[in-house]
């Protein structure tokens, strides 16, 4: 097929039109996403300040660990708020993430600020901060430790069950719901609570200006209000996010007009439920205490 010269011309002109408005849309596309990422704080985000939510059941978590070592690498990050609002949890967990925050004021300021609840593993956690502020009406301390089993053996023999135990030793898997509990499985048993509770006041008396034995007064597993906490030097001062950063930009030269941005410190959820039955698992019976640790966890009592 052949065409006139007026023809061609025309093809010619509508190919390069085309061309155009192809490079435009591109070029609109582009700038679009870099808006978009930007909007976001995905993208050329400079110098600020990150905050971390920890809340709920405390466990020990990889995907938190690891994203709390990045902002302790990240030069961009100059500082770091932990917002805490938890009962505890594991004692295990509260020691992973006691060092994790601990790794980032290496570098960096860390200011904790406890909300509702903040007790055991949480309080664990957030005396890793260099300055700890609370709210007057928050509930913190209960320093302690605690494993809760059960004696169920009788109620299995009015239901006609009979436990069979075989193990290499006495006090191998004690205490368990399944047999009554020993003397020296008690023993053994308290000795282990012992030495971990002495771990959790050797971090109080490391990080809160408390001479030891007040101390050691004071860790008797009661809880204290905000305000009560202050009185005691178990925290610093009742405050919150603006108090932090004030205190940052007086104490620690973070410039006042830093960007605060929330960063997830977990990857995956879990759930509240899920975790919870887990605790409970742990809390009711011990011989799953092997998978996570003892507990350090604030239960009211009911009645």
């Amino acid at each position: 097929m052949s065409y006139d010269p007026d023809t061609l011309l025309d093809r010619r002109r509508l190919k390069r039109r085309l061309r155009i408005w192809q490079g435009v849309t591109l070029f609109l596309a582009f700038a679009g996403v870099l808006m978009l990422l930007q909007s976001q704080g995905q993208l050329f985000r400079g110098e600020r300040i990150a905050r971390v939510h920890i809340e709920g059941i405390i466990i020990r978590d990889e995907a938190r660990s690891q994203a709390l070592s990045s902002l302790a690498k990240d030069d961009d990050i100059r500082a770091v708020i932990v917002h805490i609002d938890s009962p505890g949890g594991s004692v295990v967990g509260g020691e992973d993430l006691y060092n994790s925050l601990r790794g980032i004021s290496e570098h960096k300021p860390v200011a904790a600020i406890m909300g509702t609840v903040a007790t055991s593993a949480a309080y664990m956690a957030g005396i890793a901060a260099d300055q700890v502020w609370a709210r007057e009406g928050t509930v913190t301390g209960s320093i302690g430790v605690i494993l809760q089993s059960a004696n169920i053996t009788d109620l299995l023999e009015r239901i006609g069950v009979e436990p069979v135990t075989i193990k290499s030793s006495e006090l191998k898997g004690t205490p368990s719901p399944f047999e009554p509990l020993t003397k020296e499985a008690r023993a053994a048993t308290q000795d282990v609570i012992q030495d971990l509770y002495e771990f959790f006041v050797g971090i109080v008396i490391d990080r809160r200006p408390i001479e030891s034995g007040a101390a050691r007064e004071l860790a008797d597993g009661r809880i204290f209000s905000g305000r009560q906490a202050v009185d005691h030097g178990l925290i610093d001062a009742i405050g919150g996010e603006k108090e932090a950063v004030s205190w940052m930009v007086r104490k620690r030269d973070i410039p006042a007009e830093l960007p605060i941005e929330t960063i997830r410190a977990r990857k995956t959820d879990e759930g509240f439920l899920k975790k919870l039955v887990e605790m409970s698992g742990k809390s009711l019976f011990s011989n799953a205490l092997t998978l996570d640790g003892l507990v350090s966890l604030w239960q009211p009592a009911g009645r």
